[in-house]
């Protein structure tokens, strides 16, 4: 099966490192983080430029267009995760650092609330390289995970664990600690009535966790480092895992009834995050690619793919270009087709302007 990806808007951003699409208050909405701006005179470098950035936030027109709508602030934007309780819309930020060089890692990560028409701020999160937020419920109960971390020299004693907060019905509150030393991103998704979070972990191990009712309890091992992302999806009453790493393989594994097990590696290193689609009676798993090589010299120009599932593995339908790829929302289009919108942090030239770009998907029919 072939897939053709049609561009159709590009979108200036700068250091883009995520894009989550959602509607509030009738808006349609894309939020876009944002690592860092370009300073001039200093040399290019993916880990450089000046933090004091904001999370910009786009509107989609009745034309179909995405324009600026507003920004809040949010330096060395990583991650942005938009969630309801009970009614409440909320807006979480995850920021890795502050800065211009040197770089602070210890900072303060924002929740912002919906208040009838707009964000406002609702509680300031202490984090130490803050990577990404997740929410999840159990019941009645919410959570809210935040993956951070880095270990770079000097900063081992101060490294944080990620942690799970809890919603008490004012405000979240930590709940959990996870041992980590450099995370990334989290998965939750329920198999049967069982409810499993995994935790992708550059520095060490990525684990699959289990709910047993009080606490995740650690299941089972997914990668033994350099986790980015996962995606999960039932197929024939069985459940399947992606694991995306970026210097390693990415992985599809398969339920057995107590684990996980590799059914197929994928070929291509730089693996960054991971979205599932099922449309027109296609199932689609999205691979976005970040960069080869290392920080101190990363090769960002990649392909990243969309592959389809054959009911035993996934094949390669369509490939677009990335640069330092970083995330991929999901858009519904009128009449059943899809969108992609894709976040890119570098240009060739390692410069963080560059742009998050817009794709309609087309699929052969079943």
């Amino acid at each position: 099966m072939r897939a053709a990806l049609t561009e159709i808007q590009r979108i200036p951003t700068s250091g883009a490192r995520a894009v989550a699409a959602f509607t509030v208050g009738g808006r349609h909405l894309l939020a876009i983080p944002q690592l860092a701006r370009d300073m001039p005179g200093r040399p290019p470098g993916m880990n450089g430029g000046d933090s004091d950035t904001e999370l910009l936030l786009l509107l989609r027109s009745a034309g179909g267009r995405f324009g600026l709508w507003s920004a809040l602030p949010a330096p060395g934007g990583e991650d942005a995760e938009f969630f309801t309780i009970n009614g409440r819309s909320f807006l979480a930020v995850a920021s890795i650092r502050t800065g211009s060089g040197p770089y602070e890692l210890a900072t303060e990560s924002q929740i912002f609330a919906w208040d009838r028409d707009r964000f406002v701020p609702f509680q300031s999160v202490a984090t130490f390289a803050a990577k990404q937020w997740k929410h999840w419920s159990i019941g009645e109960r919410h959570f809210l995970g935040l993956a951070q971390g880095v270990v770079h020299p000097g900063d081992e004693d101060r490294n944080r664990d990620s942690v799970v907060y809890e919603w008490d019905g004012s405000s979240f509150r930590p709940q959990q600690r996870i041992p980590s030393r450099w995370a990334y991103n989290w998965h939750p998704f329920w198999i049967g009535d069982a409810f499993f979070v995994a935790h992708a972990e550059h520095a060490g191990a990525s684990v699959l966790y289990r709910w047993d009712g009080t606490r995740l309890q650690p299941h089972q091992t997914l990668a033994a480092a350099a986790g980015r992302a996962f995606g999960t999806f039932d197929d024939g009453g069985t459940t399947y895992l992606v694991v995306a790493c970026i210097s390693a393989p990415s992985r599809v594994m398969r339920w057995d009834g107590g684990r996980f097990t590799d059914i197929q590696a994928l070929d291509g290193l730089g693996g960054r995050e991971l979205a599932v689609v099922r449309t027109g009676g296609h199932l689609l798993v999205i691979r976005v690619n970040f960069i080869l090589g290392t920080p101190a010299d990363p090769h960002p120009v990649l392909d990243s793919q969309v592959y389809a599932w054959d009911g035993g593995g996934l094949r390669i339908a369509a490939q677009f270009p990335t640069c330092g790829g970083t995330d991929v929302a999901v858009l519904s289009q009128a009449g059943g087709g899809v969108e992609l919108v894709v976040s890119n942090s570098l240009s060739p030239q390692l410069r963080f302007a560059a742009e998050t770009v817009r794709y309609s998907l087309s699929l052969p029919p079943c």
